[in-house]
């Protein structure tokens, strides 16, 4: 357990190395960070094009599938409250794949999220199952 991690020369000004190569990232300069922050709480990559499973994921339970392009990620580790941020794409996985796909955030609650995912085409917007959909989930664990 750490409360603070700093330099070598102890003047709170740290570096972080990126994977096995001599790159560093800045600290952000003078402005104190949390790390605990700005890491993502919970990621998946999941196939809704036939039964949804992941594909990969971290924090990521099981996959609710209320019908076409309409799906809910349960949280391995629940969230302090709903108030948490919500990013994600959708698409085919392919080169060729020129939809104009959709990701939106639907109901929400500290356990879970909800995700409707649609393409939009010629004025409309249907719902369709992508078999590749990612959501990343930014905020505070419980």
């Amino acid at each position: 357990n750490v409360d603070t991690i700093v330099d070598k020369a102890g003047s709170g000004g740290t570096n972080v190395k990126v994977g096995n190569t001599s790159t560093y990232v800045s600290d952000g300069g003078a402005v104190a960070q949390n790390t605990v922050q700005g890491l993502a709480k919970c990621w998946t990559l999941w196939d809704a094009a036939s039964t949804p499973a992941h594909r990969d994921s971290f924090n990521a339970g099981s996959i609710t599938d209320h019908g076409t392009g309409e799906q809910t990620i349960a949280f391995t580790n629940i969230m302090v409250t709903a108030n948490f941020t919500t990013s994600g794409q959708a698409g085919g996985g392919n080169n060729s794949d020129s939809s104009n796909a959709q990701i939106r955030r639907a109901a929400s609650t500290s356990a879970d999220q909800r995700c409707t995912i649609c393409y939009a085409s010629g004025g409309t917007t249907n719902f369709y199952d992508y078999g590749f959909c990612s959501l990343l989930i930014h905020g505070d664990l419980a």
